[in-house]
């Protein structure tokens, strides 16, 4: 009788626990097929596991990151009062004071420049676009405008770095570092992470390797740099004397003895170290087909312009990123050199713009075309904007602009956005009016699409945990279809 009531009260019997018994092993059996791994290692190392926390919007991403910081007020930001007070003062109403960079805080006067490019309105969103922009214009319901962007670092370095990683001084890993950590790759002959550098004619800002960082992260999720000359990856190819069958001898040998030292010292470099060569020999059938952009179909290379040829060149490597993310890699990120317009603005940024439009357009209209669009988030933008009042003296024809961080316009396409325009600034395009997006929102919507809870992708170093969007970031609901 005392049985049957503890029975009755814990809603269990013998036949009960046996079924839940036979449930949970199943489960467990079947967890070790789909992730290998699951059970082996400490917590720390098994904390990402190469799933998603949610369904994704996204299954990658292709960042065309315009290193430099494109002028938001002759691209996407038009503001009829500013055109109307061009020469004029900045009100100290609408400056309050705020930070300036050493190169504008000595300026006596801050003379207001508009822009001298025409703009149209342009889709269902009748988005603002520069003249500057003529193909961008024409895939404007594909792009999700935010207007309402803004960041704390008022310089290069630590603006570029804070983008990248989430923080503004080095050794974090980078947004690609994270998501290899936290998702893997899809094709176990390319990297997860893939580099990409261009430089236009305009005025340009270093792009350096701590940018694309594994940080503290395995070594395996550094970003694999792409090169512009013969070989696009370095030291992947045999050495003279060396086939291929000698090589797969070399590393059969190099991982034997590096697995006796693994036995003996326990340092996890050690295996990375072993994926790597693995991984380098994989790659050296893999990226000579994937870079050979030549085989592309005609109408495919006239989409892109006739740059898409040419090593290198901006347009050649958003064709590259479209071939390495069909192909599987996880994020691939592009730095295109040459937006740091502090003078003769109006000349470098048309020079600028003719490197840019028409290949970025081609990526999201190529994505589109493929029916890659949906599951590939694109993301176009710099990391901060540009000041509305001119940098030194206004000439007639000609102007330049400080470093703004207060607010600025980046587009996504693509990988569960909304089309649109999201976020609003004043009339002279000097702060947000409406909807904010910090830069650890833009994180955390990002991993979001990703299916990755931003606040789960962590990992344990010097005691204490770390994320991307460090310790704060919120998902922003109004960029998600």
């Amino acid at each position: 009788m005392e049985r049957e009531i503890i029975e009755r009260h814990l809603n269990m019997n013998r036949r009960r626990f046996l079924a839940g018994l036979g449930i949970g092993i199943g489960g467990i059996a079947l967890g070790s097929l789909l992730i290998p791994d699951l059970f082996s290692g400490t917590e720390e190392e098994t904390t990402a596991i190469g799933l998603p926390h949610f369904a994704p919007r996204a299954k990658r991403i292709i960042y065309l990151f315009q290193n430099g910081a494109p002028s938001q007020l002759d691209l996407f930001d038009y503001k009829p009062l500013l055109q109307k007070m061009h020469g004029q003062d900045l009100p100290e109403s609408v400056r309050q004071g705020q930070r300036l960079t050493g190169m504008t805080a000595t300026q006596a006067k801050f003379p207001l420049a508009g822009t001298f490019f025409r703009f149209g309105e342009y889709g269902q969103a009748r988005a603002q676009i520069s003249e500057l922009l003529p193909y961008t214009s024409k895939v404007v319901d594909d792009l999700c405008f935010v207007k309402s962007m803004y960041t704390e670092a008022i310089n290069h370095d630590p603006a570029l770095t804070f983008f990248q990683t989430g923080a503004q001084v080095g050794n974090r890993p980078s947004m690609g570092a994270w998501l290899s950590y936290g998702l893997g790759s899809e094709n176990k002959n390319l990297p997860a992470f893939c580099v990409l550098l261009s430089k236009g004619k305009g005025n340009g800002q270093g792009v350096y390797s701590k940018l694309w960082t594994n940080g503290f992260l395995d070594s395996i999720h550094q970003g694999v740099q792409f090169s512009s000359g013969e070989n696009p990856v370095l030291y992947l190819n045999d050495p003279d004397g060396m086939d291929r069958q000698d090589r797969r001898k070399m590393l059969d040998k190099l991982a034997m003895l590096n697995e006796n030292s693994y036995k003996e010292f326990g340092d996890p470099e050690i295996s990375t170290k072993i994926q790597q060569y693995e991984m380098a020999y994989r790659m050296q059938t893999a990226v000579p087909e994937i870079t050979d952009l030549s085989k592309e179909p005609e109408d495919t290379l006239k989409l892109y312009g006739p740059d898409c040829l040419i090593p290198g060149t901006f347009a050649a490597n958003c064709l590259l990123a479209r071939k390495l993310s069909e192909s599987g890699v996880r994020f691939v990120q592009l730095y295109h050199q040459g937006w740091d317009g502090h003078n003769n603005l109006p000349y470098e940024i048309k020079g600028q713009c003719k490197d840019a439009d028409q290949a970025s357009a081609a990526l999201v209209l190529d994505l589109k075309q493929r029916g890659l669009l949906d599951e590939t988030l694109v993301i176009w933008g710099g990391e901060f904007g540009r000041t509305n009042y001119c940098q030194g003296t206004l000439t007639t024809d000609n102007y330049g602009r400080d470093h703004h961080p207060r607010c600025f316009t980046i587009w996504m396409a693509g990988g569960g956005v909304k089309p649109g325009v999201y976020g609003e600034t004043d009339d002279f395009g000097y702060n947000i009016t409406k909807d904010p997006v910090h830069v650890h929102d833009f994180h955390a919507t990002v991993l979001h699409l990703m299916g990755l809870n931003h606040e789960k992708l962590t990992f344990k170093s010097q005691g204490r945990r770390y994320r991307l969007t460090d310790v704060a970031g919120k998902v922003v609901d109004g960029l998600i279809a």
